[in-house]
């Protein structure tokens, strides 16, 4: 393996779930402005918009989302098809 490919500077980063405000710690070298203290300990905070505990996909929470009248659009233009006239 090539010597000095990988970053040496992998550090504990807390990632904060600004949608549900669930935080988690994990090893990271991204640069963070904001630092936050857990049990005692400050971590650099790195502030996300979305995690795994809030995603839909992840919770089972999907929902559909209609941003245009699009579904309305749909059916007002094919989903009367199979009605006799």
């Amino acid at each position: 393996m090539k010597k000095g490919l990988h970053p040496e500077n992998y550090r504990p980063v807390v990632f904060k779930d600004m949608s549900n405000d669930d935080t988690f710690i994990t090893r990271s070298t991204i640069n963070a402005k904001e630092t936050i203290e857990i049990d005692g300990v400050t971590y650099p905070l790195v502030k996300v918009e979305i995690s795994n505990t809030s995603h839909p996909f992840y919770t089972g929470k999907a929902k559909l989302v209609d941003t245009a009248g699009r579904v309305d659009k749909f059916m007002s233009r094919y989903g009367n098809r199979n009605k006799k006239k």
